[in-house]
């Protein structure tokens, strides 16, 4: 079994919860570390009215850690209706919000969610700093705020975070070097992933640490951010923003996308990721949801995590 294994995932948006999703049925030593520069939806409301940390992917990813099927993970992921006041507002983020004030801070409002939610494993944002994401593009144009990244069509040159290098949460640092599995995605290539290498400290914590490193490949293409990418496209991004040879593992899906999904995402402007030949060592599994959304299943994607985990501690004992 990997109960005993520190696995440390860092992403954001519903990728990252999906993988939480999976992975807590087989390891409740898990650590999310969540970017926190999401603008927009209920969690920019709240960023730009209240001046809080956008909740909406830690809310995700507590939810995901905990018991699916409670009353209060239902309660959390509760959405008002669009009219009135509180038009698109989920009561997990309100709670978050009001959680802040009375704590006094935003991590400790998460741990006291956790603890409402009773949770397998924590949810650590990436830094408790309010900052915005900026993305340079190949043609020299600078685009601000996450949602407009995630919704322009030209190719990004470079993200960058402001204030820069702000400095990591709690925890986050010695999560990561403490980890024995580093797991990255999956999740918008720049928004979600790339952006945790922007908080001072963590590249270099990844660098230290001595875990197995894993990154998730997305199925699609994300229309804008990554159009046309294929996957050394992706790699060659994220060692852009971290370091050469960051990973030592790339997980990609093998299963087939049924043809009438695959149209539905052509005419929105994505395709399927296309799996070229890149450096770092390829494993392919059946991750497809069979749903209506090319995305990752949940269970799927842990199997998959957990045979590579066990495969990798095996190996290590029989070079003990």
């Amino acid at each position: 079994m990997i109960d005993k294994i520190n696995i440390t995932a860092l992403g954001g948006g519903t990728g990252l919860s999906s993988l939480l999703r999976g992975l807590k049925k087989y390891n409740d030593k898990i650590t999310a570390i969540v970017n926190v520069a999401d603008d927009g939806g209920s969690s920019g409301k709240l960023r730009n009215e209240l001046g809080v940390l956008p909740p909406g992917d830690i809310r995700n990813c507590l939810v995901a850690l905990s018991e699916e099927e409670s009353l209060m993970s239902r309660l959390f992921q509760y959405r008002f209706p669009q009219n009135g006041s509180l038009a698109g507002h989920s009561f997990g983020n309100l709670f978050l919000t009001a959680m802040s004030a009375i704590s006094g801070s935003f991590d400790n409002a998460i741990l006291n969610c956790a603890e409402v939610l009773a949770i397998r494993g924590r949810v650590l944002p990436a830094t408790l700093s309010p900052v915005v994401l900026e993305a340079e593009l190949k043609s020299g144009r600078q685009i601000i705020g996450e949602s407009n990244i995630s919704n322009v069509y030209e190719k990004i040159d470079e993200i960058i975070l402001f204030p820069p290098n702000p400095p990591a949460a709690p925890e986050v640092l010695t999560a990561i070097k403490n980890s024995d599995v580093l797991i990255f995605g999956p999740g918008s290539l720049y928004t979600s992933v790339v952006v945790n290498f922007l908080v001072d400290g963590v590249v270099e914590a990844i660098k230290s640490s001595k875990s197995y490193k894993i990154y998730i490949a997305n199925i699609m293409t994300q229309p804008g951010e990554t159009s046309e990418y294929k996957l050394s496209d992706h790699i060659a991004a994220i060692e852009k923003h971290s370091y050469k040879g960051i990973l030592d593992m790339v997980l990609v899906n093998k299963a087939k996308i049924p043809r009438k999904i695959i149209r539905r995402y052509k005419k929105q402007g994505a395709d399927q990721v296309e799996i070229d030949k890149i450096k770092v060592k390829t494993r392919k599994a059946n991750l497809f949801s069979d749903k209506i959304y090319a995305r990752h299943d949940s269970g799927k994607l842990a199997e998959a995590i957990v045979k590579i985990v066990k495969r990798k501690v095996n190996s290590g004992r029989k070079n003990d």
